[in-house]
């Protein structure tokens, strides 16, 4: 799935509508309402917004500071287990 942009520099905006169109469209067939759908996708932009707002770069976060580390078994009750 890869998008020539090189070529046109407007064909992902095609691209992404006739994408959209079938993503509505798997879901129509399924049974939902198409006006559902439309809710749905309208939601999860605003969700993708706000997280872009939030962070503008995840990849820049530094994972190590976020990592949890495995609970340590150095306490009494954990022995003999």
């Amino acid at each position: 799935m890869t998008i020539a942009i090189e070529e046109d520099p407007q064909a992902w905006r095609e691209d992404l509508r006739l994408r959209l169109e079938g993503l509505v469209d798997l879901f129509v067939v399924a049974g939902i309402q198409q006006e559902d759908v439309f809710a749905a996708i309208l939601e999860d932009v605003d969700g993708l917004r706000s997280a872009l707002i939030r962070d503008p770069d995840p990849a820049d976060d530094d994972t190590a500071k976020t990592t949890i580390d495995e609970p340590s078994n150095d306490w009494p009750a954990a022995e003999g287990r």
